[in-house]
């Protein structure tokens, strides 16, 4: 049986092609984060590096993330967004599957550092395309 995968890039896509014993599957993935990559690099940003090594910060950080991760509704996204806490004011970033749970998230952390404490620059990632 032969087995074999093939990446091949064309533009900003990345197309994965596995053969098995005759049969193909292509699977391709946009990765596009110019937006991204540019408002990240703007100096008012915040970003991972912001996190605060006080006391205070690593543990709301701490009770945000653990918080997140207990909560069994939320996506993979949701739980692996960015928690950057720095002098008492939480940036929330990353992607997440709804609306919805983007509030839920912003939610959890206010319960933690307060309502006024809670930057939620979270984005709804685009729907999972079916095949």
């Amino acid at each position: 049986m032969k087995r074999e995968l093939r990446l091949a890039s064309r533009g900003s896509m990345l197309l994965a092609v596995w053969l098995v014993a005759g049969w193909s599957v292509a699977l391709s993935a946009q990765s596009d984060n110019t937006a991204v990559n540019k408002r990240d690099r703007d100096p008012q940003s915040v970003t991972a590096g912001a996190q605060s090594n006080a006391r205070a910060d690593l543990d709301t950080t701490r009770r945000i993330r653990r918080a997140l991760v207990a909560d069994k509704s939320l996506s993979t996204y949701a739980h692996n967004i960015k928690v950057i806490t720095s002098n008492g004011t939480v940036t929330l970033k990353g992607p997440v599957r709804t609306a919805d749970e983007k509030k839920a998230v912003e939610s959890i952390a206010a319960g933690v550092a307060g309502s006024t404490n809670v930057v939620n620059q979270l984005s709804v990632a685009p729907p999972k395309k079916s095949s």
